[in-house]
């Protein structure tokens, strides 16, 4: 029993020791990304929570706020081999994956070889993915929920860690095709980008548009980037946290007896919301420099994981409700 216990403490210090490595890793990440991209402390924290906790992410905002920016950015401070998409409406699915060429050698034997496409990248851009038709978004959303593609029968794994931070325009703009509900539940996070605060815009106005412009330096690479993830996964979550991650879930959907919610919301969150709940709360934690995920992680996160995996009725939104608002009332609820 003596020796078991010894084991245990062991791991327990092993973990401890590499969730602290990983506090400084994260700060230096933090530091070299906000060296280029000014003030959006919570858009910045919730895109890296998205790539810590092994997910994707969907960066909502009207065009020209640094959403690209932002992206390019991570892949470089993260060492990360990045690709960008522009979707547009008569993107094909092969302008995404890749495609079959016929090869022919000298003896004039013909063969077919496969042509990898941009999305073999481990830090995709989607930019302005409700651009692209729903044939075109479906072979994306495919390949983040599979991690491989299939052409012509044969099978292509993506490389590791596969990351796809999408850009949507919130803009009702002719040609776009919105994600169905569905498929936004792929993304792990949607982060709303917002216009910049004033001291923030003052800095971008200085710094942007002189001779030189910083450079992010990497910090770590994707291997380094891989072991972070899995340490998010060994971190301990108390009983009180995941009590509150199901409850507040749980209070998101109608018919499980939460008044305001039956008389606002058509349809709630599944259970990827819970889980993604539960990753991102242990890598916000990492993130604020703590080695435990509390009752605030899961607070924090409420908007950003559940905005897009619940709609509201058609009496709540001719109220003029919003999807925020209800999630802040569920939200004081919850903290009594």
């Amino acid at each position: 029993m003596g020796m078991m216990k010894t084991e245990a403490s062991l791991d327990e210090k092993a973990i401890v020791a590499a969730a602290e490595k990983a506090l400084s890793d994260i700060a230096a990440i933090r530091t070299e990304v906000s060296k280029v991209i000014f003030g959006q402390e919570s858009v910045v924290e919730n895109t890296i929570l998205a790539v810590l906790s092994g997910g994707h992410a969907l960066l909502v905002g009207v065009p020209g706020l640094a959403k690209t920016r932002l992206v390019t950015t991570l892949g470089e401070v993260l060492g990360l081999a990045a690709n960008r998409i522009q979707f547009t409406p008569d993107l094909m699915p092969s302008d995404i994956l890749g495609s079959e060429v016929m090869d022919q050698d000298d003896s004039g034997r013909r063969s077919f070889r496969f042509v990898k496409g941009p999305v073999f990248a481990q830090l995709l851009m989607a930019d302005e993915i409700n651009r692209a038709s729903p044939r075109t978004q479906s072979a994306l959303l495919q390949a983040m929920q599979e991690y491989h593609i299939t052409i012509a029968g044969q099978r292509y794994d993506l490389p590791a860690p596969f990351h796809v931070l999408a850009t949507q325009n919130p803009l009702e703009q002719e040609g776009t095709y919105p994600l169905p509900e569905a498929q936004l539940d792929r993304f792990l996070l949607q982060v709303d980008v917002n216009y910049p605060e004033l001291a923030a815009e003052r800095q971008i106005l200085l710094e942007t548009t002189g001779l030189g412009e910083t450079r992010p330096a990497a910090i770590i690479d994707a291997q380094r980037l891989i072991e972070i993830q899995t340490l998010v996964r060994q971190m301990p979550v108390s009983e009180t946290v995941v009590d509150a991650i199901l409850s507040l879930v749980r209070s998101a959907r109608p018919g499980q007896g939460n008044a305001s919610t039956d008389k606002n919301v058509a349809w709630g969150p599944g259970p990827r919301a819970g889980q993604a709940m539960m990753l991102c709360a242990r890598a916000r934690a990492l993130y604020e420099g703590r080695l435990a995920p509390s009752l605030d992680d899961v607070f924090a996160l409420a908007e950003p994981i559940l905005q897009h995996r619940m709609a509201l009725t058609f009496a709540a939104r001719a109220e003029g409700m919003s999807v925020r608002d209800v999630i802040a009332g569920l939200v004081k609820q919850a903290k009594g």
